[in-house]
């Protein structure tokens, strides 16, 4: 290697996932610094009955296949991002899209938290390494972040945080710590060794 060539940036994918209308489109928008590829498509009378729209009536569009975007955090380190779509119908994509992934972010919606618990449960059957960011939506009830790890049963070494999806500088911090908690977790003693 040329010692006079810039090194490259290390390249890491990252998921944001979560359940239908939890703001996985919003968080890749507001922190992707090249124009988000969406896949989403308007919400019709077909899908009454098969996407709960309670807590979001308001939603017009749903992600029918991923968002994607990046951000370089610095000269050492790009992360791409790759939301997922919500619906359960669509998680067949997930098992893809988790395809060399090394972390994820599960978003949080304290208006429909039981919600959170597929996501949940996906990454930790998978060992993927995750934090739950709460969402704070406007009017969606306040919980404390204790009150949020209580209630999703977490283990206690799983990050949580408060968040707005719509916010770049919220949304690169919920980046930050995910990053933060892949290298912690990388550099743990492993406990079982003897």
């Amino acid at each position: 290697m040329d010692p006079g060539a810039p090194a490259l940036a290390a390249s890491v994918k990252v998921l944001i996932a979560g359940g239908f209308g939890v703001g996985k489109t919003t968080m890749v928008a507001s922190i992707s610094e090249i124009p988000p590829l969406r896949t989403e498509e308007m919400i019709t009378e077909l899908s009454t009955g098969i996407d709960d729209l309670s807590g979001v009536e308001s939603k017009t569009t749903t992600t029918v296949a991923l968002d994607f975007g990046r951000i370089t955090i610095d000269k050492d380190l790009v992360l791409y991002l790759f939301g997922t779509p919500g619906q359960d119908r669509f998680w067949f994509l997930w098992d893809e899209l988790a395809r060399g992934a090394l972390g994820a972010v599960v978003l949080a919606d304290t208006r429909r938290l039981g919600n959170s618990f597929a996501a949940i449960d996906y990454f930790e059957r998978r060992g993927l390494p995750f934090l739950i960011a709460v969402n704070c939506f406007d009017g969606a009830p306040r919980y404390t972040i204790d009150e949020v790890r209580d209630a999703l049963d977490l283990d206690p070494s799983i990050p949580v945080m408060l968040c707005d999806a719509r916010d770049r500088v919220s949304a690169k911090n919920v980046l930050l710590s995910l990053i933060e908690h892949l290298i912690e977790r990388a550099t743990r003693p492993n406990l079982t060794t003897k």
